[in-house]
């Protein structure tokens, strides 16, 4: 037993390490690839969405939570799905994003990222799968991994920081679905297409990102109250 957690240790220091470079490659590599004007993409940024999504959940496995502290971040995946699926009428009017940063800001940036990873996975099976649900994880992941750095350095106490970041994490979240449909569809790839296939989901991720703002302005104290003292009370 000993030396499974002498193994584990090392191993859970390289996937922390790891965490920042695979969450970054993707962009990265998106952005590399319509510079190139590298049409049909899709396939290898898939691969590499696929790569950070293991990597950021075998990070959270490897932390070995407790029931007590896997609980709190399940009922906030459970309840981003549904609120997800409440709101379906309303295009873009989502708590998800918020959800996941309150979830990153009060139990850490690896829940954040599992509540929002989680939240995409289980809408769809109302919304329906495909090969944009893990874009989706990611995107929703990589918000409330942000919402977690943010937090942990004291910054969502202020107002502009967090509502900004509300706003902001709508059109991050459209950039990397857009450049999604962009790499894997849009043919022939040139930048013309590529600003005007932005152009067009412009309005809704602005919308996606307002809403945010509004959620966050609705459920930041209370919810965060109410997480808080379940972390104190608990010791997670």
């Amino acid at each position: 037993m000993n030396a499974q957690k002498q193994t584990r240790r090392p191993l859970a220091g390289l996937i922390r390490a790891a965490e920042v470079p695979a969450l970054v490659a993707v962009p990265a590599a998106m952005a590399a690839l319509a510079a190139a004007g590298v049409s049909a993409s899709a396939g290898i940024t898939l691969v590499m969405v696929a790569l950070a999504l293991a990597l950021m959940l075998a990070g959270y496995e490897a932390s070995r939570p407790a029931l007590r502290q896997l609980m709190p971040t399940a009922v906030l995946a459970a309840l981003a799905a549904a609120g997800r699926a409440l709101f379906a009428p309303l295009p873009d009017v989502k708590p998800v994003s918020a959800i996941a940063i309150v979830a990153g800001a009060a139990l850490g940036r690896r829940s954040g990222f599992v509540v929002g990873a989680l939240a995409a996975l289980l809408s769809n099976f109302f919304f329906g799968q495909g090969p944009w649900t893990p874009w989706q994880m990611y995107a929703w992941g990589l918000v409330g991994y942000v919402g977690g750095v943010l937090g942990e350095r004291g910054l969502l106490s202020r107002s502009p920081a967090l509502y900004g970041w509300g706003l902001l994490s709508g059109l991050v979240y459209g950039l990397i679905l857009n450049g999604y449909h962009v790499l894997g569809y849009v043919q022939p790839l040139t930048w013309p297409a590529v600003l005007a296939a932005c152009a067009a989901s412009l309005p809704l991720d602005v919308t996606h990102g307002v809403a945010t703002a509004a959620f966050l302005a609705a459920i930041w104290l209370p919810w965060g109250r109410a997480i808080r003292r379940v972390v104190a009370k608990y010791d997670l």
